[in-house]
């Protein structure tokens, strides 16, 4: 598993290619600002755009979105990775 980061180079998107002889890979851009709606109004978010290719061979489909989801949901309030 590897993760490659463009944010420091300021990309905003990409597909990253798994390598061999890995099985998956986590993409992750530049983080930006966006309004976000909380239900009530449009409050400032810090959104962090990633993309996870994976082998289908050795990798479900729904363990990865799993996985994708989980890492979204630890992100999202970096407190619970300290819990």
């Amino acid at each position: 598993f590897t993760i490659s980061s463009l944010g420091g180079i300021g990309g905003v998107a990409f597909t990253p290619i798994v390598n061999a002889p890995e099985v998956a890979i986590l993409g992750l851009t530049r983080s930006r600002m966006a309004p976000v709606w909380d239900g009530q109004q449009f409050v400032p978010r810090n959104m962090l755009p990633m993309s996870i290719s994976y082998d289908h061979r050795a990798i479900d489909g729904a363990l990865a979105a799993r996985f994708a989801a989980t890492l979204k949901h630890l992100l999202g309030d970096v407190r619970r990775i300290m819990l």
